[in-house]
């Protein structure tokens, strides 16, 4: 008798959790906002009930911050926008990994707004 074990997904809110949080890594090092979730997310989308979703998600909003940001830059000799809007990018980026991590925790579905849909 075959067995279909390799298929099951494990039910793993605290993984969940963490993937959103280690966002938090950029303003600890400097980098790693992007990287360590996108392993994470590409080595356990398999394995983990809802990883997909959720990965899927901090990367498009990793990579939206880092596009608004590039934009931001130019807007600095504009009156100052960019420097207003860096400011809030970082406090957009600082404060939705932790209320979508307490989402995860709860068995939610994380929603980041503003975000970019570059990976689906």
């Amino acid at each position: 008798m075959e067995s279909n074990y390799h298929t099951l997904k494990r039910t793993d809110n605290q993984l969940i959790m963490i993937t959103h949080l280690a966002q938090l890594l950029t303003y600890i090092t400097g980098f790693g906002g992007l990287i360590v979730p996108l392993i994470i997310w590409a080595t356990q989308k398999e394995n983990v009930d809802g990883m997909d979703a959720h990965g899927k998600s901090i990367l498009n909003f990793q990579l939206s911050i880092i596009v608004y940001s590039i934009i931001s830059i130019p807007l600095i000799f504009l009156f100052g926008l960019g420097i207003l809007t860096l400011i809030l990018i970082g406090i957009l980026a600082f404060v939705m990994p932790i209320i979508n991590a307490i989402k995860a925790g709860n068995g939610e579905l994380p929603s980041y707004p503003l975000s970019l849909n570059f990976v689906s």
